[in-house]
């Protein structure tokens, strides 16, 4: 009898994926996985010692060969499926009764191949988890990570200047260090006046704030006036004046301070006709020659106005910033009481102090802080004076810096409420 194709795919019928034998509409086997794959989740494992690798499901044509050319193959009975079944149980259960000797060697059997006792006494598996942080542990290692976040980072404020010549940004670091070792030349005893017998503070007081004015008036640069004031303190520290020279004094420190900062100079007949004619073109000269020796011609000095740019820069300043800190530092140099400061913190406190004004909170970055050296803390005494000026200022006699900044050549910036915040936190 020739079998045909029809009936060889009629006789021999795959199994399941579970493993059953598909006779018809029934199974014969429970519903277990191919032991073909048994152990496949262990990776690395060696294949399952009793089972044969076996090669993919050939096509109904080629068994169709296999059984014309095998004379003794019958096809598969009810009796014969069952009895393969028995023989891979027991097989298994030996398996299992074996000792593993290495992990090689070590299957993973499903639970349903397993009696309720011997799943009872297995052990269960491990999983390769990382451990659960303690308490402790949990919270420290969120404390580290907020402060790496929170942590504010320094801003290169040179970077933007680097093709710019006059910014000198290759070496203006070395600029300021030296600018900071040098400025306490620049200072003088905050108690020098003691030893002018004719003048007092409030008298330096109304110099000052006149300068101020006729400053504004001719229009100088804002280093002019800045050296002008200390040309007049460190002159006043080392030589007694009369009451009546006073305001030559200033007049001729002025005029020193303009031939050094300014391209045009004011001429001596300007001085005279802003003194009202009080002194003469003879005394202006022989005051500017004692002057020049009493300092040893020392004119290039560190004065607050070179700290406040450089931390008007570090503060990422706007112009409305800019000029309230000038405000507030002009007014400083009209008090006696600010000399006991150094030119650096009273450029720092001017910018802390107009930032908190501003701003109405209390603001100090940490490039700040790393360009001036100063933390907030340290500040806090300096800008508290100042704010106090601030308050004052439009009041008394001596109102040339506020008229100054009430201009809208300076937006009117005094106006500006000041940070009595900063006064209440004093203790």
């Amino acid at each position: 009898m020739v079998i045909s194709d029809e009936n060889c795919a009629n006789l021999v019928r795959p199994t399941n994926v579970r493993g059953g034998v598909d006779m018809g509409n029934r199974k014969i086997g429970h519903n277990r996985r191919a032991l073909g794959v048994i152990n496949q989740s262990l990776i690395g494992a060696k294949p399952y010692p009793c089972v044969v690798n076996k090669r993919g499901f050939p096509g109904k044509h080629e068994i169709c060969e296999k059984k014309q050319a095998d004379p003794a193959h019958r096809p598969i009975t009810r009796k014969f499926a069952a009895a393969q079944i028995e023989s891979t149980q027991q097989l298994i259960q030996e398996e299992i009764k074996k000792p593993s000797d290495s992990f090689g060697d070590c299957i993973f059997i499903d639970e349903e191949f397993k009696s309720p006792e011997e799943q009872a006494d297995q052990p269960e598996p491990m999983f390769l988890e990382q451990p659960e942080a303690m308490p402790n542990e949990a919270n420290d290692m969120k404390e580290v990570e907020m402060e790496d976040i929170m942590e504010e980072p320094l801003v290169d404020i040179d970077s933007c200047d680097l093709k710019n010549p006059l910014a000198v940004a290759e070496y203006v670091e070395d600029l300021h260090t030296y600018y900071r070792k040098m400025e306490g030349s620049s200072c003088v005893p905050p108690d020098y006046l003691e030893q002018q017998f004719d003048i007092n503070e409030k008298m330096r007081a109304i110099l000052i704030d006149w300068l101020i004015e006729v400053h504004h008036k001719f229009e100088l640069l804002d280093e002019t006036l800045f050296l002008t004031i200390n040309l007049i303190d460190r002159f006043l520290s080392q030589q007694t004046v009369v009451r009546k020279k006073l305001q030559l004094v200033g007049l001729v420190a002025m005029l020193l301070a303009c031939k050094y900062e300014e391209v045009s100079v004011p001429v001596v007949g300007d001085l005279i006709l802003i003194s009202d004619k009080a002194y003469t073109r003879k005394e202006i000269l022989e005051m500017e020659s004692l002057i020049l020796n009493t300092l040893q011609f020392n004119m290039s000095v560190p004065t607050p106005y070179v700290f406040m740019k450089r931390f008007l820069k570090a503060a990422q300043s706007d112009k409305k910033l800019e000029l309230l800190s000038f405000f507030l530092i002009e007014l400083s140099l009209v008090e006696y009481e600010m000399l006991k400061f150094s030119p650096s913190l009273l450029a720092a406190s001017a910018v802390y102090a107009a930032q908190c004004t501003l701003y109405g909170f209390k603001q100090w970055s940490r490039t700040c802080e790393w360009h001036t050296n100063y933390s907030e803390n340290q500040l806090l005494e300096c800008s508290r004076l100042m704010v106090g000026f601030h308050q004052k200022a439009a009041t008394g006699k001596l109102t040339g810096v506020h008229r100054k900044f009430c201009t809208s050549k300076f937006g009117f910036i005094a106006n500006c409420e000041p940070a009595e915040f900063l006064l209440q936190t004093q203790l």
